[in-house]
Parts: C-alpha cells; sequence; structure tokens
C-alpha cells in the first residue's frame, strides 16, 4: 500500500541518528520520496508499507518519534493515472 504522511516535528532539530535512520528505510523501499513544506518544520513523505500496522512500526521506528505529530492518508489508484511512477 502507498501512504502519503505527513510529519509535524516539535523539536528543535533534527539528528544524524534520524537522517541514518531515514537512508536505511529509504534503502528498503519504505521511504519513496519526501518533500519540505518551505517555512514550517514539517515534511511529505510518500512511503509503502504492507498494511497500516506495518507503517505505524516504522513511523514508530524514527529517533524523534516523541516529538512527532503525524497525519497518515492512505492512497489508492486513480481511474485516469498516467501510469507508475518511475
Amino acid at each position: 500500500m502507498e501512504f502519503l504522511v505527513n510529519i509535524r516535528i516539535t523539536w528543535p532539530e533534527v539528528s544524524d541518528d534520524e537522517r541514518r535512520r531515514a537512508a536505511e528505510l529509504a534503502a528498503s523501499g519504505t521511504l519513496v520520496s519526501m518533500w519540505r513544506v518551505p517555512g514550517r518544520t514539517g515534511n511529505w513523505g510518500l512511503r509503502h508499507a504492507a498494511d497500516p500496522t506495518e507503517l505505524h512500526a516504522v513511523i514508530s521506528s524514527l529517533p524523534v518519534w516523541p516529538w512527532m505529530d503525524v497525519t497518515v492518508h492512505a492512497l489508492s489508484d486513480h481511474p485516469v493515472d498516467p501510469g507508475p511512477r518511475a
């Protein structure tokens, strides 16, 4: 399944541990893409997981989990989608 995830962090800085964990998740294919919202301390990410339970386990494994406010939107195919993403 694909999920669009918005994460807002109330912690003032991202640690090297957070960067390392994000690199691990990208290498495993769980973290597909990430975008920063200019002027905000949050991000949007496209994530793959088998189901919401797996996604929760992945997100809660992040070192800054205690300082995160997370919104998740499950995604499904749209009939006019131009095709698979590269």
